[in-house]
């Protein structure tokens, strides 16, 4: 007979809008064991399984701290309340939880405050008890059972319309009758019960006793700080990305590069200090989506993204919001991993903006080959084959504008654009392959330039700080002779010096905070840039590493910089140690610049 051995969650913190998949283990009348499931379509042996999902609904409301969205709320910040904030986030689970979050919680205070600030003694009265070591009149006893707007979930169920129980002040609604379940705002602070149960395929009765788990209380999704768009191009602006409108004008198209954080590299053990469920893939895959989707972005360069995952969720997902998607897997003769969670590089682009006219695919392991075949002594083929070969990759699109981003269209020329998407090797101590690697994407770029007047963006995860020889390659055209970094070089494959050069006029598109005047929101960006790089301070930050790794470049001929996205600072992040966070879920942050083209001249 079918048996239920084993039930459990891979977390048993539900958040809205993330799909709930236990894992459940059957022992089948042969007595070989499975976790595939048996529907009541095709039973075994005469039975089947049958799952159900319930809401455990208390009389007593329960508040979720804003800030560690898995404890209850003690206390609520009144200045929250009176300001008409959102109420989910004025809630703390401590003192210390509201006094540590207090500099980055003002700022909801701000906004607010600007908001109401033509009230004059409003504005006072609301805000003048805050002072920066965030203390503040807040309510300190907030009681279990106190209810607002956004925990009145009310008791209307979703599916079907019954009560199964109640007894001792708790109400059991049926919210679901399939293995999976997704949380959605009616269960923000309520426990769910997953049920299975063996059934028999002709009495439809239940055989044996139900297997049930209890899951905590459902937290909401935490949303991301908004990210500004900020001008450069002389115009005192400061934009907000928002699912509603978007900021790129006429002639202009926006590009967005993020290494999303690869599934397989998402482990507890070296994040953790992320919150498992925020480590999750259910989670992490919604969260990234949403903050991907709300860029509105019209190029999208993602990095570090598997196969299966691309193909499943993101390029499905895209597709509904008007991408077309193209991919290039890494290569597997060094992963031993499964072939299906390889990561590798993704481009989408906006349908009714671009149209695809050609894809290639760069191979590092292949181009390692003909060096080696080239180039290394047949007694030292092994050795460097070893060192070279690393699975990197690197996909070029050549996309025609539906736009016109020159003004008039001139009559048979068409507005073509070369985007390249990579992912550079990350082993500190090859830096020799780093610098190879980029060398031989930027010699491929040089044919593509060569035959084609087009602009040109390399974007990506280039494994390399700002002053390194493969960012010195990128945005100088050359590397000095005397860089340190030549000085490991085993295979001699960097000599000589002089070799390591290309012709592509880039340059780094968040430099561009550094060359502008004054302007809002200006200032604050120089202040999160390198002065001796003019390179972002950081675009990847571990508990263990903060540092830039990526980059969208862009040939300064064709192309010029009319906005970027803003930069996050450190201290933001730390609130949550680092990166990956329940808040943001990669251990990267985006990249994302707007750009116009200028009159074509050929270089």
């Amino acid at each position: 007979m079918l048996t239920v051995l084993r039930v459990h969650l891979p977390s048993d913190i539900p958040i809205v809008g993330c799909e709930l998949t236990p894992y459940v283990l059957l022992r089948r009348p042969d007595k070989n064991l499975t976790t595939e499931d048996v529907p009541d379509s095709a039973p075994i042996d005469g039975h089947f399984l049958r799952y159900k999902w319930y809401r455990i609904q208390s009389d007593r409301k329960v508040a979720v701290c804003s800030v560690h969205p898995s404890e209850h709320a003690t206390l609520q910040c009144l200045g929250c309340v009176k300001a008409k904030i959102p109420v989910a986030k004025s809630y703390h689970c401590s003192p210390k939880c509201f006094s540590d979050a207090w500099q980055h919680h003002r700022v909801l205070h701000d906004r607010a405050a600007s908001a109401v600030n033509e009230n004059g003694n409003e504005e006072e009265e609301l805000f003048g008890r805050f002072n920066s070591t965030g203390a503040g009149s807040i309510n300190a006893s907030l009681a279990p059972s106190a209810s607002s707007a956004s925990l009145a979930n009310g008791s209307t169920p979703l599916y079907p319309a019954a009560v199964t129980q109640r007894s001792g002040g708790e109400t059991w609604f049926e919210v679901g009758r399939s293995k999976t379940y997704t949380p959605t705002a009616d269960d923000i602070g309520h426990v769910l019960k997953f049920e299975c149960v063996v059934v028999d395929a002709e009495t439809k009765l239940p055989v044996g006793h139900a297997s049930n788990i209890l899951t905590s209380r459902v937290i909401p999704a935490p949303s991301p700080t908004p990210r500004n768009l900020i001008s450069v191009s002389g115009v005192d602006m400061a934009g907000h990305l928002d699912s509603d409108s978007r900021i790129s004008s006429a002639g202009t198209f926006t590009v967005l590069s993020y290494n999303i954080l690869s599934d397989v590299f998402a482990t507890s053990e070296t994040y953790s200090y992320c919150p498992s469920w925020a480590l999750s893939w259910p989670y992490r895959k919604q969260n990234l989506l949403r903050e991907i989707v709300g860029y509105r972005a019209d190029i999208v360069c993602l990095q570090e993204i598997q196969s299966d995952h691309f193909e499943e969720f993101f390029a499905p997902e895209l597709d509904k919001h008007g991408y077309q998607a193209l991919y290039k897997r890494k290569t597997n003769e060094v992963y031993t991993g499964n072939i299906h969670t390889i990561d590798g590089c993704a481009t989408f682009f906006r349908r009714d903006r671009f149209s695809h006219v050609k894809k290639y695919e760069v191979e590092f392991n292949k181009a390692a080959q003909s060096l080696t075949d080239a180039v290394v002594p047949s007694a030292q083929k092994k050795t460097a084959l070893n060192r070279l070969v690393k699975d990197n990759v690197a996909l070029i699109a050549v996309l025609e504008a539906k736009f016109s981003y020159q003004g008039p269209d001139i009559p048979g020329k068409r507005q073509l654009l070369c985007v390249a998407n990579t992912h550079i090797n990350v082993h500190q101590d090859l830096k020799d392959v780093k610098l190879w690697q980029v060398h031989t994407l930027l010699k491929g770029l040089e044919k593509i330039a060569a035959s084609a007047d087009i602009p040109m963006l390399v974007c990506g995860d280039f494994n390399s700080v700002p002053g390194s020889a493969p960012h010195a390659l990128l945005a100088m055209g050359k590397v000095d002779p005397l860089h340190p970094d030549l000085a490991i070089d085993p295979l001699g494959i960097l000599r000589p010096p002089s070799k390591l050069t290309h012709q592509l006029p880039l340059v780094s598109a968040y430099s561009s905070f550094a060359r502008m005047g004054v302007g809002i929101g200006l200032e604050l960006q120089r202040r999160r840039l390198d002065s001796s790089t003019n390179e972002p301070l950081f675009t990847h930050c571990t508990r263990d590493f903060i540092g830039t790794l990526d980059y969208i470049f862009y040939t300064a001929d064709s192309l010029t910089v009319e906005s970027l996205l803003e930069l996050l600072d450190e201290d933001s992040l730390r609130k949550d140690t680092a990166l990956p966070s329940p808040e943001w879920s990669s251990d990267h942050i985006a990249l994302l610049a707007e750009f116009r083209c200028k009159p074509r001249t050929r270089r």
